[in-house]
């Protein structure tokens, strides 16, 4: 029987349809793209197809290229840096100049790889420059956040195959944080305490949504998952600011990140994802309320025209069975490259 779950940090509410899951191709499987790495502006040697680096970082002795991880601004920015923000009204509406900025992190040198094959230095140099360009976006007092992003996949709005992710500055708070953080105070203005603490000691008690976890996260399908196989990686230790993380919390993110992917990649066959960084802002008072955290969502349905008519999700796959199917792959992920089989074109897909 479907029932509606409720997610208590955001107010959504989602329908929760495990009889869906029945129908041919419910779920949706996308075919493996690749760019020719000769016309490739993210591949060592085309560094004149992209603008000057923002952030550089050097790769150790050995390697066939000067450089590991390059930050590089968008050649078409959805934001532009130049300007003010400029907000004025237009009748009974307003606008405001496009302020902002926009850079892609080209997270590896390899051209036929994804992030389920780093190897941990590589997935810590990702979150570092995530930190680092966060940290130095921040001086400029017109930018109140910046969102880290990745699409994997053309499915998901990546539009070249190299393994890269990107950075978002933002004039002003994105709505989803807003409703975030609204909900995170109201929760603590009720109970006195940090929700996502509180739904991370309960995730652990109960057990039956848990994927995976360390010393400094755990992995978790929410229990009003808007996607199948949606996940939220959260910190077991609270801080409301990303770029605090000790270098063994990072260590942590990176290592616990690699594995749900690979757990994707298994289950799913290779799926199309996004994941997104949620922070609290650098002027936000109240550190005590909020929990930065990650939220995963491998692309395998598509909203239709109720999820757009009505703002309710609807979602085939109990986040209690998506955390078992996942969290079962335990054995195979202690040998995980044995069982990443790479394609011809090096992708990898999952059996």
């Amino acid at each position: 029987m479907s029932e509606f779950r409720k997610s208590t940090i955001t107010g959504r509410w989602v329908i929760i349809a495990e009889e869906r899951s029945n129908r041919p191709n419910a779920f949706r499987h996308y075919p493996i793209e690749d760019d020719p790495a000769e016309s490739c502006p993210f591949c060592p040697g085309h560094e004149q197809m992209t603008p000057a680096p923002v952030l550089t970082y050097s790769a150790p002795g050995g390697t066939n290229s000067a450089w590991s991880l390059r930050v590089v601004p968008n050649r078409f920015p959805a934001l532009r840096i130049e300007g003010e923000l400029d907000q004025r009204p237009s009748g009974i509406y307003d606008k405001m100049h496009g302020l902002g900025a926009h850079e892609v992190v080209v997270e590896t040198p390899e051209h036929q790889t994804d992030m389920a094959h780093y190897g941990l230095p590589q997935m810590v140099q990702v979150f570092q420059a995530y930190r680092d360009r966060m940290s130095d976006l921040f001086k400029d007092r017109r930018f109140t956040y910046v969102l880290a992003f990745k699409n994997f996949g053309s499915a998901a709005g990546a539009t070249l195959s190299h393994s890269h992710s990107q950075l978002i500055a933002l004039p002003v708070l994105p709505t989803q944080l807003e409703r975030e953080i609204a909900g995170a105070s109201k929760y603590h203005e009720f109970r006195g305490r940090c929700f996502f603490c509180d739904a991370v000691a309960q995730e652990l008690i109960a057990g039956e949504r848990i994927v995976v976890q360390n010393d400094h996260f755990v992995a978790f399908t929410p229990f009003a998952s808007r996607f199948p196989f949606e996940l939220q990686i959260i910190p077991k230790t609270h801080g409301a600011f990303y770029w605090t993380l000790t270098r063994n919390q990072m260590e942590g993110f990176a290592e616990i990140l690699r594995d749900v992917l690979r757990r994707y990649k298994l289950a799913l066959k290779n799926p199309p994802y996004s994941y997104m960084i949620h922070t609290a802002p650098p002027d936000y008072r109240t550190p005590e309320v909020f929990h930065w955290h990650a939220e995963i969502m491998p692309k395998l349905t598509e909203v239709g025209g109720f999820e757009w008519g009505s703002g309710f999700y609807i979602n085939p796959k109990p986040p209690e069975e998506a955390a078992r199917i996942l969290r079962e792959l335990e054995l195979v992920m202690n040998v995980p490259e044995r069982h990443l089989l790479p394609s011809p074109k090096g992708r990898t897909y999952g059996y």
